[in-house]
């Protein structure tokens, strides 16, 4: 009898001994080599230009790419669905159609993207921003890590399709050479171990001179989510608000755009969405940023959807959360969202022109 008790024992413990250890080897291991980048990195860009700064008229699309990998099929295990990855075949449709879609847009002068992969599982370690940039001959090209772990177990009941390996960040592709090149991090982190195995948010800042002698800022930036409280997405904008503000006030003109993970100031919550569950994702105050500052971004059509199942057009739930923000001394001209059904990722990329003041 003791020796069946024994065996029954054995059998339920230890496969929770064997999790265990494996869940405390994830964490030791992820917090032995946690990303801990210093607050300003010099970056390095790529590519040649032989364009020269002689009008002042710009035009701007940022897209948060999903990495390739959130296309119209898909669902993702962090938003309520089931999938980590898509299929390999399915991640190349992806892939080819954001390639596609950049190259169809090659004459605009600043691209910003969101949620590029250089050597992550989740992409089939895919070098993205250099397979991307081959579909923008004669654009510079630089990139800003924020994402940067070794193995993330989750979903952690299932090692075995764990998302594993994540290298991944925000690139920007110019026709013109910038001055410099930086990457800046926000402040705030979620506490540990949560944050060995998140995203370490930050902005990336380029720098053009003009021939005023002053400066044109092009900053992509991509902020937190899964933030429930918002106090992560508070300490990014309030860093972020200093950071425009002190630019201006010395005369430099200033293009903020990316993926906010919140609404803009003003913003109808659920405007998408009538008559289906409310998709709050927090929204800016609206003076949050001080008179004459503008908000760009298109009503006409969201920029996300949920995840929690592949996209349906007139059923999945959506949102915009992604958009421009300009310094007083830049006029916008047009904004308008690129309606793709959201066909090659979550999001769908905005574009803009602006005139200097």
């Amino acid at each position: 009898m003791k020796k069946t008790i024994i065996r029954v024992l054995l059998v339920l413990i230890i496969p929770i001994l064997i999790f265990g250890l494996y869940v405390g080897g994830v964490i030791a291991y992820g917090t032995a080599t946690d990303y801990q980048p210093e607050e300003t990195i010099p970056l390095t860009f790529w590519g040649n230009s032989e364009e020269t700064i002689a009008s002042n008229n710009f035009s701007f699309l940022i897209w948060n790419i999903g990495y390739c990998g959130l296309g119209e099929k898909e669902d993702f295990f962090y938003d309520g669905g089931e999938k980590v990855r898509p299929s390999q075949d399915q991640h190349e449709v992806y892939m080819g159609g954001i390639e596609r879609t950049l190259a169809e847009y090659a004459g605009t002068d600043f691209i910003l993207i969101q949620e590029i992969d250089t050597n992550s599982k989740r992409s089939y370690y895919n070098n993205e921003l250099h397979m991307l940039a081959a579909s923008l001959p004669g654009y510079v090209y630089t990139y800003a890590t924020n994402y940067h772990v070794g193995f993330v177990p989750m979903p952690l009941g299932n090692p075995a399709n764990a998302l594993g390996k994540v290298e991944a960040g925000l690139s920007t592709y110019s026709k013109y050479t910038p001055s410099s090149a930086t990457r800046l991090q926000y402040p705030g982190e979620f506490s540990w171990p949560t944050k060995v195995f998140f995203l370490d948010r930050c902005m990336l800042v380029m720098r053009y001179p003009l021939a005023s002698g002053k400066e044109l800022l092009v900053i992509n930036t991509h902020n937190s989510a899964y933030d429930n409280d918002g106090k992560l997405k508070g300490e990014e904008m309030a860093y972020l608000k200093k950071f425009v503000t002190t630019e201006y006030e010395k005369g430099n003109y200033v293009v903020v755009g990316g993926d906010w993970n919140q609404n803009p100031p003003s913003f109808p919550q659920n405007h998408f969405n009538k008559g289906k569950e409310t998709y709050d994702q927090g929204i800016i105050a609206k003076d949050f940023m001080p008179e004459g500052w503008t908000f760009a971004y298109d009503m006409s059509h969201p920029t996300n959807r949920n995840l929690v199942k592949a996209y349906i057009a007139g059923e999945t739930t959506t949102d915009l959360i992604d958009y421009y923000l300009l310094s007083p001394n830049v006029e916008m001209l047009n904004v308008q969202t690129i309606d793709m059904q959201f066909a090659y990722s979550d999001h769908q990329p905005v574009k803009l022109e602006v005139r200097l003041k």
